[in-house]
């Protein structure tokens, strides 16, 4: 859709040109040009502007080198124009050719004694009087500099000072944006979508500072601190600009980055600043995004004193927080999403009493989300919002939005009058695999082999319980990848070692497809080997999933822990560990292919044919999977919920269900004596 400009009050009007910077170099530069070059009489080549005195001016006149005198009362300076021919006698060289007039000039007694020096020598010659304010002018040209250095020294002084734009006069002041009653953000709880438990909590924050006195009556007292922590594009900053929108109490917004300058005790200055300005409007909110810029814990990655100015911000920070000069009705919010790095002091109560966990969404989050960011397109009727949740595993708010935005782009490119399913799948497609290379050229053994690897992929993970569920296979170049087999994500609380046995043993499939059906291996596997590698040592490592290190874990993330806790002979347990585990599912992915050699081929050809090919095409030619993925699982349960079934009363029933039906079958007929000798003979 195009995108509409708003009228202006006068759009016939044209606008004016800002007064920028330039002009104040081109005033400048012209002025001192000016100065430089003015005053220099008719002529601006000193070889041919001659002072001389008064005797030898008038001996000029009586030798009759002039026909021109010009007499400045003002200055009392007279002035005349050699002729030509009398050139060389007076600047010793020849006339110029240029077309300047030689000038020589001397100043003189008075007016009366040259009028009558020039009547004594009968002058037939033109002589001009003039009267220039040679006062007010040498006082102007000799001011004129200084006025000018002093107005482009406070304009320059203004402009690092004013703002809050970091300068000379501001730099010890805080940066804080305070959005009040006034000026404050159009961003409310409405606009933000899922996190039911995260806004739960910063909405009881509103709520107390509207309502204190349902709190108080019962002893209760409000959380000084509350940090958002959460992985980025989860919406930790919209959740603070919705608290902002809510809240009748004035609240200062400030970047983490914002306290610290190259000026040592500029961060602790701040940091007072603020929070006096906090305290004086009172209550208040302080919000401080990536507030890990500045919370770092002390004492790591030391150097020698790069780590000053930044700990003494902290340390002033933790005072203003919770120490002697603690500032009562001021309530400090921050986020971030690197809480593993803040300082232990930080954290504790007393400073951010709370942790409010900000999430990635869940599918129904995903589906409020969606709903937000669907608002301003233009979509086709009918459109699932539920399957574009479903779609997008992992997704954060903002990559929800970037998806919208992505599909609207796609549909314009393709001239749609309306952003359809399809589109949404392509714009899915281009943010997580990257832009479809349609020029890139292959030969028909480069595409056979890409198409032998993806089937792999997507055969072996159709064989495996625990593997993901398969949504299409592609051999599209897209962004570096040759091609991919797209996968929906379970979205699990708890992944056991059976089912990253099996995602292993699918992402091996098509290494062991290419070995297989080929003889040979290739690069494009570099991928594939970089994700079981180190989903490997993660079993083996961190959660004690192998044999020889069976409920060992050695991952570390003390302050001051060792980098590394465990021996060089573990180390070496280990390797041999996760060479094992990949090498025993690689095994295990070509048996199920050779098991299946005939349907991977079918499977191969068919994707080499028309290049995409999904779920449908799979189950057509491997048959249904027996089993239920987690997501049908849920779906199920929501749907006995709405029935009033539990899942224990609905297995029960099917239980009684296949009971009555085993009992009220016809019994089958007794087999006859030839029958049973002719069992007897073959169990023989």
């Amino acid at each position: 859709m195009p995108t509409q400009i708003p009228d202006n009050k006068n759009p016939q009007k044209p606008k004016m040109p800002r007064f920028n910077l330039n002009w104040i170099y081109i005033i400048v530069i012209g002025t001192l040009a000016f100065m430089l070059f003015q005053g220099n009489g008719l002529s601006s080549d000193s070889s041919y502007n001659k002072e001389v005195s008064y005797t030898v001016f008038k001996d000029y006149i009586a030798k009759g080198y002039t026909e021109k005198i010009k007499v400045d009362m003002g200055k009392g300076e007279v002035s005349m124009v050699i002729k030509p021919a009398n050139v060389r006698e007076v600047f010793k060289q020849g006339t110029d050719r240029t077309g300047k007039m030689p000038t020589v000039s001397t100043r003189y007694p008075s007016t009366d004694k040259i009028e009558d020096y020039l009547d004594s020598q009968n002058f037939k010659g033109d002589v001009t009087y003039e009267k220039s304010s040679d006062v007010w002018f040498n006082l102007l040209s000799s001011l004129l500099p200084i006025i000018i250095l002093v107005a482009v020294w406070i304009f320059f002084m203004r402009r690092m000072g004013s703002g809050g734009s970091g300068g000379v006069f501001s730099v010890g002041k805080s940066k804080a944006k305070l959005f009040d009653k006034e000026n404050g953000t159009q961003v409310t709880f409405k606009d933000v979508a899922g996190q039911e438990g995260a806004k739960q909590e910063v909405q009881e924050i509103v709520d107390f500072l509207k309502n204190p006195s349902k709190y108080t009556e019962l002893g209760g007292k409000i959380p000084k601190g509350a940090l958002l922590v959460g992985p980025p594009g989860t919406g930790k900053t919209l959740l603070a600009k919705a608290v902002a929108g809510e809240a009748n109490v004035p609240f200062f917004s400030m970047s983490g980055s914002d306290f610290v300058e190259m000026f040592v005790g500029v961060g602790a200055s701040r940091v007072r600043d603020l929070f006096s300005q906090a305290k004086a409007k009172a209550p208040s909110i302080v919000f401080i995004d990536e507030i890990d810029a500045v919370g770092r814990a002390r004492g790591k990655n030391a150097s020698f004193g790069g780590n000053d100015e930044r700990e003494n911000t902290l340390n002033q920070l933790l005072t203003e927080m919770d120490g002697f000069g603690t500032n009562s009705g001021v309530i400090i919010m921050a986020a971030t999403n690197r809480v593993d790095i803040l300082d232990k002091a930080l954290l504790r109560a007393g400073r951010f009493d709370r942790q409010i966990h900000v999430d990635l969404p869940d599918l129904q989050e995903r589906v409020a989300i969606f709903h937000v960011h669907l608002k301003p397109l233009k979509l086709e009727e009918g459109l699932d919002v539920d399957f574009l949740a479903r779609q997008t595993p992992g997704f954060s708010g903002a990559d929800i939005a970037n998806v919208c935005n992505e599909a609207a782009l796609i549909a314009a490119r393709h001239n749609h009058t309306s952003v359809v399913k399809q589109d949404f799948l392509d714009a899915v497609d281009r943010i997580v695999g990257g832009l479809e290379k349609k020029t890139k050229v292959m030969t028909a053994a480069e595409k056979h082999t890409i198409a032998l690897h993806e089937a792999g992929h997507a055969s072996v993970s159709w064989l495996l319980e625990h593997a993901n569920p398969l949504v299409k296979v592609t051999i599209v170049p897209r962004g570096q990848a040759l091609g991919a087999a797209w996968y929906l994500p379970e979205e699990r609380n708890i992944t056991t070692k059976e089912q990253m046995l099996d995602e292993i043993c699918a992402t091996l499939g098509g290494r062991a497809a290419e070995e297989l059906f080929t003889g040979h291996i290739s690069s494009g596997a570099l991928n594939d080997l970089e994700t079981v590698t180190k989903r490997a040592y993660g079993m083996v490592a961190f959660l004690g999933m192998s044999e020889s290190l069976f409920n060992l874990c050695y991952y570390n993330n003390e302050e001051y822990g060792f980098t590394k806790p465990y021996s060089d002979k573990t180390a070496e347990r280990m390797d041999e560990e996760v060479r094992q585990l990949i090498a025993t599912q690689y095994e295990r992915a070509k048996k199920i292919l050779s098991e299946h050699a005939g349907q991977h081929a079918a499977l191969a050809a068919l994707l080499e044919q028309r290049e995409v090919i999904y779920t449908e095409d799979v189950e057509a030619i491997f048959g249904k999977r027996p089993w239920k993925s987690r997501a049908e699982e849920l779906l199920e349960t929501e749907n006995l919920a709405l029935e009033g079934v539990t899942p224990q009363q609905a297995e029960a029933e099917t239980d009684d269900e296949q009971a009555a039906n085993a009992s009220s079958a016809t019994p089958p007929p007794m087999p006859k004596a030839e029958s049973e000798e002719t069992g007897e003979e073959a169990g023989q």
